[in-house]
């Protein structure tokens, strides 16, 4: 499996309109918080992701954005779905989220 924390990519949902089209750095996993039956497993050790499957669909990933003007990543970070950033676009929903 590739290495998924601290990989950068780019937002592209319409959860969070601030960081629209932003470059963002991955923090953690928030296994299946995007899930009707969510399991609050927060990862943020490769090994334990790996050990859980991976990223997947009903997961929600905590990003911090690159905030360029001052050339540093911001101490904020946000939740969107898996779905909505541009690494993970090609994943699947599952029959349990519809």
């Amino acid at each position: 499996m590739a290495k998924i924390l601290g990989r950068t990519t780019t937002y592209h949902g319409t959860e969070h309109p601030y960081l629209s089209g932003l470059k963002v750095r991955i923090v953690a996993v928030m296994k299946r918080a995007a899930a009707p039956d969510q399991d609050d497993s927060y990862l943020r050790d490769e090994d334990a992701l790996a050990r859980a499957g991976g990223v997947s669909a009903d997961d929600r990933i905590e990003v911090q954005p690159w905030l360029a003007a001052e050339q540093r990543w911001s101490f904020v970070a946000s939740d969107p779905r898996a779905l909505d950033l541009g690494c993970f676009k090609n994943l699947t929903k599952t029959a349990s989220a519809k």
